[in-house]
């Protein structure tokens, strides 16, 4: 069953104090990417969250965040007086050259001066995230599970979109083939109108010559090649459809090669009615190729 790269998962929860909300959604990429946007000051949080999410995703332009804020009666804050003094004079050593070089600084606010790693957190004993961290892992993982099922929902509706544009394709491959024989009878006519025409207006033709112009016309317009290979693609996606696993990227190489044996089918026509069928088919496999596009 194919599987989306499209889908998005949210989750709240609550422990050592803090509450939290994680948020994660995805779309379509050539690989995987991840964008994470996670609170700096929990020790070690990101070194987790990375190979966690590596190892169960393969594809997709996938944003996280978190947000994380300290509940009311979660324990005393305090300003760390040390800190405080050692940002205020750094703030000082700013001002001062900023003053020199001609620059006007705006000068922060207490609650900005607030944010800043260290000035105010949590009593002494308290600074250890270890715990926090491990709760937040523990639910990253309720996360991930909601958002790949999202991925395999929508990667179903993927399925029976994409199964039903291989069975159009599959039709118009036959209805090509029993276009064959009527373009066959055609072209024959019209080759014979179209000897009889030269060999009225030329004296002595080389008999070989003739043959060999005629065999050049028969190559030409033959497609028997490009209907077996667009056949071979039918059974080849319809069993890259059915497998289990990230089979994205063989989808749309796939496509590709549908499409280049469509644009020769329509090249080699030579009969109104096959290239009608072969623009037919380009169009499908446009819209099959969209579709893959999301599969991951």
């Amino acid at each position: 069953m194919l599987t989306s790269m499209t889908a998005f998962a949210s989750r709240t929860g609550q422990a050592e104090g803090y509450s939290w909300n994680w948020d994660m959604r995805s779309v379509n990429g050539r690989g995987l990417d991840l964008r994470l946007r996670l609170p700096d000051w929990v020790e070690g949080l990101e070194a987790y969250v990375r190979p966690a999410l590596q190892r169960q995703l393969d594809r997709g332009s996938v944003t996280l965040s978190l947000k994380l804020s300290k509940d009311e009666q979660g324990g005393d804050q305090h300003v760390d007086g040390t800190a405080l003094r050692s940002v205020l004079g750094a703030l000082s050593q700013i001002e001062s050259a900023a003053i020199q070089a001609g620059v006007s600084v705006a000068p922060p606010t207490a609650a900005e001066i607030l944010q800043i790693k260290g000035i105010y957190g949590a009593s002494a004993g308290e600074n250890d995230t270890t715990a926090l961290r491990k709760a937040l892992l523990a639910d990253l993982e309720h996360v991930i599970g909601a958002f790949k099922q999202m991925r395999r929902s929508e990667g179903a509706a993927l399925h029976k979109v994409i199964s039903e544009q291989v069975d159009r394709i599959e039709a118009l491959v036959a209805e090509a083939s029993g276009l064959l024989e009527s373009r066959q009878g055609k072209a024959a006519e019209t080759l014979r109108e179209n000897l009889a025409r030269v060999l009225e207006n030329t004296d002595g033709a080389d008999p070989d010559r003739v043959a060999q112009e005629l065999a050049l016309i028969a190559v030409k317009t033959d497609v028997t090649e490009e209907m077996d290979r667009l056949r071979a693609h039918v059974v080849a996606a319809r069993e890259l459809i059915a497998i289990e696993g990230p089979v994205g990227r063989k989808l749309d190489f796939l496509t590709q090669e549908f499409n280049r044996e469509a644009n020769t089918l329509c090249s080699k026509a030579q009969f109104n009615e096959l290239t009608r069928v072969g623009l037919d088919l380009k169009a499908v496999i446009d819209q099959m190729r969209e579709q893959v596009q999301n599969v991951e």
